[in-house]
């Protein structure tokens, strides 16, 4: 049911070599954690992404899978399913005209409920842009438009941008495995170390970092996370190659 990655329509290859130019300790990081892999989930309607943020928020992936899919298929009656049998997507208005009882039946807490309804009720009113038009706004003004709905922050968003809609100068400032990847990669905290506040970068310090990133703070970003992996020994420490 989950979207099929892509690759970004922005070249990373070229990101990177930009990136390591501009920030040597940077280029370090780059070298140990090998080529650029992000990859997009297939475009979906800001409705139904912001959907799917707003069921997994707070959950583990399994849990948080699960309702999702006892969501969608609460609506195969109304909607139907693909030919592969998988439930599609429902409509803003059917999340609407839907009894609480189904939100309930899939598994959605009260507060979550009440987000979605407001999420669908933006949607149809314009707050929530289609597709075609999200895709011609400046990053900030989505930030803008987004976080107006009930339960939705500027990092759901971010994640948004960088995630669904590729957008290539994005740093999530308030995102953990990003400070702690700053912190492994340009403070004093060390792999074997446990994390304290004190350890984690303010916004103002990795904003001034950045400066040397742009456009490119996405791609900074993904090396962040995959620092806080090689700490933890989730991937191959290339350097020595």
């Amino acid at each position: 049911m989950r979207p099929r990655p892509r690759s970004p329509r922005y070249d990373t290859a070229l990101a990177c070599r930009e990136l390591c130019a501009a920030d040597p300790k940077l280029a370090r990081l780059i070298t140990s954690a090998g080529p650029c892999t992000l990859h997009l989930a297939s475009a979906q309607s800001p409705f139904e992404a912001l959907t799917e943020s707003i069921v997994y928020q707070q959950l583990h992936g399994k849990a948080a899978a699960t309702i999702h899919r006892r969501l969608l298929e609460g609506f195969a009656p109304i909607c139907g399913t693909t030919r592969t049998g998988h439930p599609i997507h429902f409509s803003p208005q059917h999340l609407i005209d839907c009894p609480n009882e189904q939100l309930r039946a899939a598994g959605l807490s009260h507060n979550k409920s009440l987000a979605l309804r407001d999420l669908a009720a933006k949607t149809i009113d314009g707050t929530v842009p289609t597709l075609a038009r999200i895709r011609r706004m400046t990053d900030e003004a989505i930030i803008e438009h987004l976080t107006q709905v009930r339960g939705i922050g500027r990092w759901t968003v971010e994640m948004l941008l960088i995630f669904r809609l590729g957008r290539p100068d994005v740093l999530p400032v308030s995102d953990y495995g990003v400070r702690k990847g700053f912190a492994l990669t340009f403070g004093k905290l060390k792999p074997a170390d446990k994390v304290t506040p004190l350890d984690l970068p303010k916004p103002a310090e990795m904003e001034k970092r950045a400066k040397k990133w742009h456009p490119w703070c996405s791609v900074a970003s993904w090396y962040m996370w995959r620092a806080c992996d090689l700490a933890n020994g989730s991937i191959e420490d290339r350097s020595g190659d």
